[in-house]
């Protein structure tokens, strides 16, 4: 983070572009108050740019309508209910609410909204106090009643007042503790993670939808470790994604094997390291599928008599057990479809490293991942966490060579669309067959030609198929 006076001057500059300046007049004149608040003041200081234009004021939404009318190119009153009235300013969205002192009901998933009428008010409901500052407008003057800047500067996440009554009030917020904890790479204050610890229970009564926009934010930060780890240590992944503390599995004297969930850590990390070099920018699906790739091991271990500890046919079950889970967090279908596929064949690979694959072998690598092929490139090389540099380079060195066999594998046949020699309408003309289940069994026998040797050509397809076909 930049130091405090430097901070302060960018703050104070962020006061004075047009549009702040032109919102910040058009409510003063008409006998309001308006200010900046919550995320775009702390990117403010922490250099961060931001798309969000979050405004707070005494208004109400009818008040606010009747200000933004003739002075904004479009309006629109979706989060009325919630004393929200959004706004496009040229190519500027901004969102601007009403004071609030909302209540909760302890068994509510929503807010009993109640609109406030001071500034102080509003913040101190707010979530965390480096998320309850504000820039008066159009004045520019700093307003920060919770040391939210002294908090920056540290490095901590608290709540304005006291973390139960927060968390209380909206129990998502203590998923959201976690999740700032991965995006921002800060600590959480002691007090306010040991009520994390107590009312993690709380967060069962929160919607599955606002749960997996949480969990989605906390994986595509910069240090989704730290989050992950929240999630764990404080009980909440227990009730939301009990795999992950799962993978502690418990080890004993005679069988030996690494940790998994320490393991699943690095991997998270180190599939974020490859994404830029793949083109891949915080995907999300890399991240689901790396942070998920061993779930299956805990239902899968077998203590072996010679001391050690298998988890055959892991990547099966931990790819249902995935799909199972992301379906239930409301994940969309290609998401967990493209999860799923991934988990199934992040093994693949490890048996290349032995002995070089035929050319049939890698066609079916590329076909059975299809449009996962990059992805799972980089979680394949995730995978390897072992501290054995000779075996990390063998096997990183394989994996280059298995890259680069495709590549010209590629070149040569098109593995992306791989496709047999003859089309469905082809099969049916030579054989003289109308639609029929018989025509998929040939088009799979072509297809497994094709896999096996190559491009073929048509004439020599035709002859395979009337043989295999006067064969059966």
């Amino acid at each position: 983070m930049r130091t405090v006076v430097e901070a302060l001057a960018n703050l104070q500059r962020t006061s004075e572009s047009p549009l702040l300046r032109k919102l910040g007049e058009l409510f003063t004149n008409a006998g309001f108050e308006l200010a900046l608040v919550g995320g775009p003041v702390r990117d403010a200081f922490l250099g961060r740019e931001t798309a969000d234009l979050d405004f707070t004021t005494s208004a109400t939404p009818d008040e606010i309508l009747s200000i933004l009318k003739g002075n904004v190119d479009a309006h629109w009153d979706i989060g009325r209910e919630f004393g929200t009235i959004g706004a496009r300013i040229g190519d500027d969205m901004v969102e601007i609410t009403t004071y609030r002192a909302d209540s909760y009901d302890a068994e509510s998933r929503k807010p009993a909204v109640a609109f406030g009428k001071d500034l102080n008010d509003d913040l101190f409901r707010r979530d965390f106090t480096i998320n309850a500052m504000a820039l008066r407008l159009p004045e520019g003057v700093f307003v920060d009643p919770f040391k939210g800047l002294q908090d920056l500067v540290d490095g901590v996440i608290r709540t304005p007042g006291k973390p139960e009554d927060s968390f209380s009030d909206d129990p998502l917020r203590i998923m959201r503790a976690a999740r700032f904890a991965s995006q921002l790479g800060f600590l959480i204050h002691e007090d306010t993670f040991s009520a994390m610890k107590s009312m993690a229970e709380r967060i069962s009564i929160v919607s599955v939808e606002r749960v997996q926009v949480e969990l989605s934010k906390l994986l595509l930060g910069d240090q989704p470790r730290e989050g992950l780890e929240a999630l764990v240590d404080s009980g909440l992944a227990d009730i939301m994604f009990p795999e992950l503390p799962s993978l502690k599995l418990e080890i004993d004297e005679h069988h030996h094997h690494k940790d998994v969930y320490e393991h699943t850590l690095r991997v998270v990390e180190q599939a974020i390291s490859y994404e830029a070099e793949y083109d891949l920018q915080k995907d999300l699906v890399l991240r689901l599928a790396a942070l998920m790739h061993d779930i299956g091991k805990p239902a899968t271990r077998k203590l072996e008599g010679n001391g050690g500890v298998s988890f055959y046919h892991h990547d099966v079950v931990g790819a249902k057990l995935a799909t199972k889970r992301l379906k239930e967090l409301r994940y969309d279908n290609d998401t967990v479809k493209a999860v799923a596929r991934l988990i199934e064949l992040h093994l693949r690979f490890f048996g290349y490293s032995d002995q070089a694959w035929s050319d049939s072998a890698i066609r079916r690598y590329v076909r059975d991942a299809d449009d996962q092929l990059k992805r799972l490139h980089v979680l394949t090389r995730a995978d390897v966490t072992t501290r054995n540099q000779k075996k990390a380079d063998r096997l990183s060195h394989a994996y280059d060579d298995l890259e680069q066999r495709i590549v010209l594998l590629s070149e040569q046949e098109q593995l992306n669309a791989i496709r047999p020699d003859l089309s469905g309408e082809e099969i049916m003309e030579i054989l003289g067959i109308n639609p029929s289940p018989e025509v998929g069994k040939a088009y799979k026998f072509l297809m497994e030609l094709r896999l096996d040797e190559g491009p073929l050509g048509a004439a020599e397809a035709k002859s395979r198929l009337l043989a295999w076909w006067s064969s059966r």
